[in-house]
């Protein structure tokens, strides 16, 4: 752990402009922590890989550093996974966080739809209504826990703070960007993402509010002490973070110290260690006969292709996996014998 310098031009880390890496935070004078996420080469190879037009590859990257900021928390070994199912022209999101350090990403869209919708159409429009789903899994069904969200035409920020008020019961505030820049002799995806909870010592300051019960009739008015009220160190922290940029989470000349010095230097902020993340695929040959073995013969049957043999491709990385149907009989049935 390091207390940022006093000078902006200085870093305790050495990381001035480090992409693909996670920096918690704390600004303890506000009772607040947070991690802040850069994501360049890491997200630039998932984006690239498919081909996203702009507006889905702007969604998706969006999508991929929240899952990072999320699960980067995890305490152990564990898979992060951030899913959507939705009306909207992107009908399915799947990022995985595998901690420590490795994401991969995927979305399905109507091409059509995603046209209609425009170039710069927001991550709300393309999303339409549907559902969020955060899942952690420490890799048994007991140890399974999800939040689902609903998706009411809203992007993943908002998302994410409803998820927090009704899951975790945790002030929280996330802020995402994407961008497409510049970098040598061609282009490069690169997002960015912040997010800050307020964490007192005591848990009476932390409460939040109910929901608003609604409109009054005109004329009146409402005086209802019972309503907690936000601490003030919870609210000059969240006005802090409302003055963030978009650019400030995607430039590369601008570090995540430099970020938090601007930030939150007159109140003093610290940083812990970084941690690295990449992207990194789970699929592999033993996977992919694992899902083959739950299917019944016939459905194996029917997987198999004109040219007589199984063609499995990885939605997430492309990878594609070509087997010999006979090879794959085999195999089940010396397993099933065994």
């Amino acid at each position: 752990m390091s207390e940022i310098p006093s000078s902006p031009g200085s870093s305790s880390q050495g990381s001035e402009g480090r992409d693909d890496a996670i920096l918690p935070f704390a600004v303890e004078p506000l009772d607040v922590r947070g991690r802040v996420v850069r994501l360049g080469p890491s997200v630039d190879t998932i984006l690239r890989r498919h081909g996203y037009p702009d507006s889905v590859a702007r969604l998706l990257g969006e999508a991929a550093a929240l899952t990072v900021l999320l699960g980067s928390s995890l305490k152990f070994e564990g898979r992060f996974q951030l899913q959507t199912k939705s009306d909207g022209p992107v009908d399915m999101v799947v990022v995985d966080f595998e901690a420590p350090d490795r994401v991969r990403a995927t979305a399905r869209f109507d091409a059509e739809r995603v046209a209609e919708a425009g170039p710069r159409a927001g991550t709300a429009r393309l999303l339409g209504h549907g559902h969020l789903a955060m899942t952690i899994d420490q890799g048994s069904a007991q140890s399974r826990y999800q939040g689902v969200v609903a998706l009411e035409g809203q992007g993943f920020e908002e998302a994410a703070h409803q998820y927090f008020r009704q899951s975790e019961q945790i002030p929280t505030r996330v802020r995402l960007a994407v961008a497409e820049q510049v970098e040598g002799s061609g282009q490069a995806w690169r997002a960015g993402g912040l997010l800050m909870q307020f964490l007192p010592h005591s848990p009476d300051r932390a409460r939040l509010a109910d929901l608003p019960p609604g409109d009054l009739p005109e004329g009146h008015t409402r005086l209802d002490e019972s309503q907690p009220q936000e601490d003030d160190a919870w609210v000059e922290a969240k006005s802090l973070v409302a003055t963030i940029e978009d650019h400030e989470l995607v430039d590369p000349t601008v570090s995540s110290e430099r970020l938090l010095y601007r930030l939150f230097h007159e109140r003093g902020v610290r940083v812990f260690e970084a941690q690295g993340v990449h992207e990194a695929c789970r699929c592999s040959r033993e996977r992919v006969m694992g899902m083959i073995r739950r299917f019944s013969e016939e459905e194996r049957r029917d997987i198999v292709g004109d040219d007589g043999r199984i063609g499995i491709t990885c939605e997430f990385c492309s990878r594609h996996y070509d087997l010999d149907p006979a090879e794959v009989e085999a195999e089940i049935a010396g397993q099933s014998d065994a």
